[in-house]
């Protein structure tokens, strides 16, 4: 039997979006693009551009599918880039939003790929942050909470596709 426990309400998330919001306005102009990494950070993605526009700035939305845990728990160590880097990003300054940043690897490739595809700056920001299982020397520039070393499901985070859906985050036990 799988049993969840809520890690952060529907409501915390929600004020620390808005927080994000405010501090991603003092570092980008009104308009900029946000890259967000698929699947799991969708979610994160939709609020964060909301958040935004109430606060005044108009981002562009653009999307890169990677994958480096398929379903398992673990990530596989192997991050695959699934599809193309937006060429709209070239010249543009960039905020590449992902839900968790842990071993490090997919944020590392991530921001390097829209780097050489032309991105002016890439500032890195991410919903969760689990620094004890750092693999490569990234830190993320915009983080909204650090973790401990607990799998997360809820507000796009999944488990074999499965947890998307809840609208808080928990972890499963």
């Amino acid at each position: 039997m799988t049993t969840l426990r809520t890690l952060f309400e529907e409501a915390d998330i929600a004020g620390r979006v808005d927080d994000l919001a405010e501090e991603i306005a003092k570092t980008f102009p009104q308009d900029f693009t946000i890259v967000g990494l698929l699947k799991g950070s969708f979610v994160f993605v939709a609020d964060l551009a909301r958040a935004m526009d109430r606060i005044g700035h108009a981002p562009r939305i653009e999307f890169v599918k990677v994958s480096s845990y398929g379903d398992g728990r673990d990530s596989s160590g192997e991050v695959r880039l699934e599809g193309n880097i937006p060429a709209a990003i070239t010249g543009q300054p960039v905020l590449l939003v992902d839900d968790i940043v842990d071993t490090g690897n997919t944020l590392s490739l991530a921001r390097r790929l829209l780097l050489e595809q032309g991105a002016e700056r890439v500032v890195t920001c991410v919903l969760l942050d689990k620094p004890s299982r750092r693999q490569t020397d990234i830190s993320a520039n915009i983080v909204g909470f650090t973790v401990p070393d607990v799998f997360i499901v809820g507000y796009g985070f999944d488990y074999g596709e499965k947890y998307r859906h809840l609208p808080y985050l928990a972890t499963l036990d």
